[in-house]
């Protein structure tokens, strides 16, 4: 699980961590802004170490958890799920940002099957006005 490194580079911890499929992925997203280290604007070659405190915005849903381990490697997501512990109001508050943009889908027009040129328009002139 965890090596006898005591810290690691931000944006692998987050790739091994899972967060992010591919670490330069998870690179941009830190240089993006959108990954703060201990409530600091965190930079891509920033040290993340057990204790510390990660707030991080992915597909516009908040995400904030402390860290517990350093990850040798990017292993299962079981494995990767016990270096870190996540804030229950964060998930709480993401589960309802999921649910209501799920409803907002759900009040959208639907149509029997993929809709062709002339159903597109329709429904694009039904939205405007």
């Amino acid at each position: 699980m965890a090596t006898t490194r005591n810290a690691l580079r931000i944006d692998r911890w987050l790739f091994y961590s899972r967060f992010f499929k591919t670490r330069v992925l998870a690179t941009a997203a830190v240089a993006g802004g959108h990954v703060k280290l201990n409530d600091d604007r965190a930079s891509p070659g920033a040290r993340v170490k057990p204790g510390d405190r990660i707030d991080l915005v992915r597909e516009r849903l908040p995400y904030s958890f402390e860290v517990l381990a350093i990850p040798a490697r990017r292993g299962p997501a079981a494995e990767a799920r016990t270096c870190y512990c996540e804030d229950a109001d964060v998930v709480a508050e993401r589960e309802a940002l999921t649910a209501s943009l799920k409803q907002d889908r759900l009040l959208m027009p639907r149509t029997p099957g993929k809709p062709d040129k002339h159903t597109r328009r329709k429904l694009r002139s039904r939205n405007r006005g």
